[in-house]
């Protein structure tokens, strides 16, 4: 990577986007050393939602990341998020809630960003609609090998 080829001192003046570019590219490759970087990317990046919205994508991709869920659902509470009206960020949400067996909670976000989503976003509806099925999916797996199903009225 050509970030890592930089002397520490140069990668650490990066600014804030810059370094969340860098946690990025190594949380979705499910690099540990990313979730240190990421945690002070956070500490300076404040509520700046597109630096947000790079770590919450990095995160998504790095699904061997421990405790990859809660440190996305951390960063979906921060106020850029907070409000529950971004149609990217629901969608996070509801990966994050699906890979932790809240199939109501993930169903709700994913609709939600569905409703939110402009008209006419083909490609970004597709992913969402992919979302709902596989959320859908998990839920039903586990009723069929007869685990109970958080948050179910059954």
């Amino acid at each position: 990577m050509l970030v890592e080829q930089l002397p520490p001192q140069e990668r650490d003046g990066l600014d804030c986007y810059s370094r969340a570019l860098y946690a990025f590219a190594l949380l979705g490759q499910s690099r540990p050393e990313g979730l240190a970087l990421m945690q002070q990317v956070l500490d300076d990046a404040g509520d700046h939602v597109k630096t947000l919205h790079v770590l919450l994508h990095g995160l998504w991709l790095g699904h061997d990341l421990p405790g990859r869920e809660e440190l996305m659902l951390q960063i979906l509470d921060r106020p850029p998020f907070a409000s529950r009206t971004d149609p990217i960020a629901l969608f996070r949400e509801a990966a994050a809630l699906r890979a932790l067996g809240e199939y109501r909670a993930a169903l709700e976000a994913i609709d939600r960003a569905l409703d939110l989503l402009p008209h006419g976003d083909v490609s970004v509806h597709a992913d969402l609609v992919r979302e709902r099925s596989l959320i859908a999916t998990a839920r039903d797996v586990q009723r069929l090998v007869g685990r109970p199903v958080k948050g179910s009225l059954e």
